[in-house]
């Protein structure tokens, strides 16, 4: 793939991942800023990754680490509580995989900043 389609591919990704968290924000709280949540969706894949990196080399917590600081991110981001951030978290999950089973027919399977989404679709 060359650089501009990874680009591409980034870009529609974090914008499917944004929708997915816009929606998750809008159920739990009523929020409607599409933007934020973009921005939420990257500060999540950065995070997500990072947790993943540092933290997966321990047994059992490590797995689970990642997901903790995404929702966290949720949390600190949306100014909730953390089971409203987890709520939105599945919300925004849900709402990824129906948007990526509807795009996957013009190839798009990933959604940026929402974990695991990649490996449901393509499954």
């Amino acid at each position: 793939m060359t650089l501009i389609g990874s680009a591409v591919t980034f870009v529609v990704g974090l914008l499917v991942g944004g929708l997915a968290i816009f929606v998750g924000a809008a159920v739990v709280t009523g929020t409607r800023d599409y933007g934020h949540a973009v921005f939420t969706a990257l500060f999540g894949a950065i995070v997500w990754g990072l947790a993943a990196f540092f933290l997966s080399w321990i047994p059992l917590i490590g797995e689970f680490m990642p997901l903790i600081a995404w929702v966290w991110l949720i949390r600190r981001r949306y100014g909730v509580s953390w089971v409203h951030a987890g709520i939105i978290g599945f919300v925004a999950w849900a709402s990824a995989v129906l948007v990526l089973a509807v795009l996957s027919s013009v190839g798009v399977t990933d959604a940026v900043g929402v974990p695991l989404v990649r490996s449901l679709a393509a499954v």
